[in-house]
């Protein structure tokens, strides 16, 4: 089993942003965190989870993925990005991110769990401090589908 919390972050919406991502698994532990020039919180929350499961080694991995993104979590777990796939994502933002998950997705057996951010849930914490220091810090990415494409919409 392997646990993962993630968060993003945005200094301004849109403005410097970035990820945070905390991974578990029995004694195993393991932080990664990434800043990017100009993106949004939402795409930060999203590029997290991506991040995190196309990290682990192992097909068909079990995974409990904790986010405090309702974006992302519900649109998961309420199953609307399936929809959005079926319509080619027609009017939707972050295509590339949800197409990018939608490829790792379907490798590993995820679930997935809200959790209310900031709400001294240590971990969560953790990468709330991960995101925000990599969205101010230096060495900061380009996120290509969003500045390249006009505000993530393809």
């Amino acid at each position: 089993m392997i646990t993962v919390y993630t968060d993003g972050s945005s200094r301004g919406n849109p403005g410097p942003g970035g990820y945070g991502i905390v991974l578990k698994s029995g004694a195993h532990r393991k932080e990664v965190s990434q800043g990017f020039n100009y993106t949004t919180n939402n795409r930060m929350e999203l590029m997290s989870v991506i991040v995190a499961l196309e990290m682990l080694k192992n097909a068909n991995s079990e995974v409990v993925v904790y986010s405090d993104s309702k974006y992302v979590v519900d649109s998961i777990e309420q199953k609307w990005v399936f929809g959005w796939q079926k319509k080619g994502f027609k009017g939707k933002k972050n295509p590339d991110l949800w197409k990018r998950f939608l490829q790792i997705h379907p490798k590993h057996k995820v679930k997935f769990k809200w959790i209310k951010g900031h709400n001294e849930n240590p971990e969560n914490e953790r990468c709330d401090e991960l995101a925000v220091a990599a969205a101010t810090g230096g060495n900061l990415l380009i996120d290509e589908g969003y500045e390249n494409v006009g505000g993530g919409l393809l």
